[in-house]
């Protein structure tokens, strides 16, 4: 098996992945002024419910979501909190464009809350766009205020029931169901992570025909995780991954990368790693002048690299 590094980056690709975020879904954007009020996403698709009613892992919360906003360096960024109803948002390519991969993508926030636009539905926008299936997951959050959940076990449960979902749907959804991979950014990449290691253990979920289907991802995108821990397991059978992040970030998660791009390599998992010399923590995908914005057009190819696109 293949396994590469790549510490510099193939700025060519840039304007590709700068200059086609489509604009057509109507998602709240990022702004760089304050914003007045609450976000909106009256023109966003309907969201998928990973269970219907109360799911597994419900620990006595009910009250509803919150929509406010953030602000990160120079934008103001729309982020919700207080999930307990877990879902999935579906951003499917036309028809014409579709490749049958799919990708659940797990948005950062510190498992505070879910940073929706740069982290998820513009992601979301662009695979469609380039004809990847994209299902931004809102999982449970361990760090709510208030929340008694658990990263490793209701976040986690969510993450497996999506790929579960997508998996299960996979024909009325123009999707290869062995073309189902999964990417997380930051807190969402720790998600990410557990969901591209612990598939041979999952959470005990519900017992119906959705989670008879595997929950073990074809592919994973980890972008800056946050994984804390000083060591990661990976183990054998684990799926390719494909590792990012900037040098400069603030919250050190360069560091992570590194150490699981060596965790794959002795497991002989085939994984890429490509750290930016610039780009902070929370890049995103955004329309900058950065080299770190090439992540899109990298990992897509990546994918055809692999046969999976």
């Amino acid at each position: 098996m293949r396994t590469r590094v790549r510490r510099g980056v193939v700025v060519a690709g840039l304007s590709v992945a700068l200059g086609a975020v489509p604009n057509w879904l109507g998602a709240e954007p990022e702004t760089s002024v304050p914003p007045v009020g609450t976000p909106h996403f009256s023109e966003l698709p309907a969201s998928i419910p990973l269970w219907v009613g109360r799911p597994p892992g419900y620990t006595g919360q009910d009250s509803s979501e919150v929509y406010s906003w953030e602000h990160w360096g120079a934008f103001w960024s729309p982020v919700v909190t207080n999930i307990n109803f877990p879902a999935l948002l579906p951003f499917l390519p036309l028809p014409a464009k579709a490749t049958g991969v799919a990708v659940v993508v797990c948005p950062g926030g510190g498992h505070e809350k879910l940073a929706l636009e740069h982290e998820g539905y513009a992601v979301g926008r662009w695979f469609a766009d380039h004809g990847i299936a994209a299902f931004v997951l809102k999982y449970r959050l361990a760090k709510a205020p208030g929340s008694t959940y658990r990263v490793d076990v209701q976040s986690l449960m969510d993450a497996q029931r999506a790929i579960r979902t997508v998996r299960f749907h996979a024909y009325e959804w123009g999707i290869d169901q062995n073309r189902v991979g999964i990417i997380g950014f930051s807190a969402g990449g720790e998600v990410a992570y557990y969901a591209a290691t612990r598939f041979d253990h999952p959470v005990p979920g519900s017992s119906d025909a959705v989670d008879t289907v595997s929950c073990r991802p074809d592919f994973a995108g980890l972008f800056y995780p946050g994984l804390e821990h000083d060591t990661v397991t990976v183990p054998p059978h684990a799926p390719p991954v494909f590792l990012c992040a900037a040098a400069d970030d603030q919250n050190h998660l360069d560091e992570p990368c590194v150490r699981l791009y060596s965790a794959c390599k002795e497991a002989g998992v085939p994984a890429e790693l490509h750290l930016f010399a610039t780009g902070g923590h929370g890049f995103g995908i955004r329309r900058q002048p950065l080299a770190a914005y090439s992540w899109p057009t990298l990992f897509v190819n990546w994918l055809g690299e692999r046969g999976t696109r």
